[in-house]
C-alpha cells in the first residue's frame, strides 16, 4: 500500500512521465500494488483534515479493505511525508497491525524543520487564520478571490523557476530554496506535470504540525481517544512487540523535514529494537524527487524495495 503526503494525491506514485514509477517498479517485482487516496488527497473534496483523522479513520480502513479484497493477511506499505506520520500514528495506536513492514520517506516519528520554517509556523500561519482556511498552489492560476490571488503573488515571487504553482507550492511548505525537490533532479515533462499535482491544505495541518515541531515529535491534536497522547512511549511498545521493521528514507538536502528527523526516529527505534530497522540518507536528493526523480528509479527505488523485503 502506498499513502502519499499533504495536498497531492495517489497520483504522484504512477502519474509522472519518468522513466519508470515507483508502482511500476513494484509491479515488475512481483508485488500487488494499492495506493491510497486519504482525506489529504486533492482528488477529494477540501476539509479542514488533521493528522489525527487520517491516522484513525483513513489508513486502518484502506488496510482492511486491501486485506478484505486480496485475502492476504497481512501487508506492506510505503508512506510519504504526511503519510507517513499520518501512518506512524496509526501503528502507534495499534490500528494497523496486518502490516509487517513499512518504508517512510521524509519524517515520520520525529519532526525537524529548519528555524525559518518553525518561525513561520509560529508567526504567519496563526495571522492568516481569520483570512484563509488553507493555501493552494493553483491560487498562481485560478485564485478564488483577490486575497488569494494577493497570497499566491507574494509565493510566486521566489527562486528562478517558470512555474509559478511550483514557486508558490515551495513557497508554502518550507523557507530557503528548493524546499519540495531539486529542480537538477526533474526532467522537464515531470516538472510540467508536477503543475497539476498540487491543491489545497488546510491551515488545521500546519497548526498541529506546529505542535509537532514544537515537540519535537508527532503530537495528536487530543480529540480523538483511539490514538496515544505520549506517542514516543507508544513507539517503544509498538519496537517490544517486534512484529514491524521500519525502513526510514530521508534526502540529504530536504529542508521541508530535515534529515535530522529521520536520523532520530532511526536512533531511537535503534535503542529499543536494534538491528532490525534501517536508515538510508541519500546524497543529492530532496523530498519529492525521491520519487519523482528523473534517476529515482535507479538511485532510490531498490533501497525501497529493499526495505519490503
Amino acid at each position: 500500500m502506498l499513502a502519499h503526503g499533504s495536498s497531492v494525491r495517489a497520483n504522484l506514485f504512477y502519474g509522472a512521465p519518468t522513466r519508470t514509477t515507483i508502482v511500476r517498479k513494484l509491479i515488475d517485482a512481483g508485488y500487488d500494488v494499492w495506493a491510497e487516496n486519504w482525506r489529504a488527497s486533492i482528488d477529494l473534496p477540501a476539509s479542514s483534515w488533521t493528522l489525527d483523522e487520517g491516522a484513525v479513520y483513513d489508513h486502518p480502513a484502506a488496510v482492511r479493505e486491501i486485506l478484505a479484497r486480496t485475502g492476504s493477511p497481512t501487508l506492506k506499505a510505503v508512506v510519504h511525508c504526511q503519510g507517513s506520520t499520518s501512518f506512524m500514528m496509526s501503528a502507534l495506536a495499534g490500528l494497523v497491525p496486518e502490516v509487517t513492514h513499512v518504508v517512510s520517506n521524509a519524517v515520520s516519528l520525529h519532526v525537524s524543520i529548519t528555524r525559518l520554517s518553525h518561525a513561520r509556523l509560529r508567526t504567519i500561519v496563526p495571522a492568516s487564520a481569520p483570512f484563509f482556511k488553507g493555501v493552494d498552489p493553483q491560487w498562481t492560476v485560478r485564485p478564488p478571490a483577490t486575497l488569494n490571488a494577493g497570497l499566491a503573488r507574494v509565493a510566486a515571487l521566489r527562486c528562478t523557476c517558470g512555474s509559478k504553482v511550483c514557486k508558490a507550492a515551495n513557497w508554502f511548505y518550507g523557507v530557503g530554496g528548493e524546499v519540495l525537490w531539486l529542480h537538477s533532479n526533474l526532467d522537464q515533462q515531470t516538472h510540467i506535470w508536477n503543475d497539476r499535482e498540487w491543491g489545497f491544505c488546510p491551515l488545521s495541518f500546519f497548526k498541529q504540525m506546529r505542535r509537532c515541531a514544537d515537540a519535537g515529535y508527532l503530537v495528536s491534536t487530543g480529540q480523538l481517544p483511539q490514538l496515544p497522547q505520549d506517542m514516543p512511549a507508544a513507539a517503544a511498545t509498538l519496537l517490544e512487540r517486534k512484529n514491524v521493521r521500519f525502513t526510514f528514507i530521508a534526502g540529504e538536502d530536504n529542508i521541508c523535514f530535515l534529515p535530522e528527523s529521520q536520523r532520530r526516529t532511526h536512533q531511537f527505534f535503534e535503542e529499543i529494537d536494534p538491528g532490525r530497522h534501517t536508515l538510508h540518507v541519500i546524497p543529492g536528493y530532496s523530498h519529492l524527487d525521491i520519487f519523482i526523480g528523473k534517476e529515482a528509479d535507479r538511485e532510490v527505488y531498490p533501497r525501497i524495495l529493499a526495505g519490503l523485503e
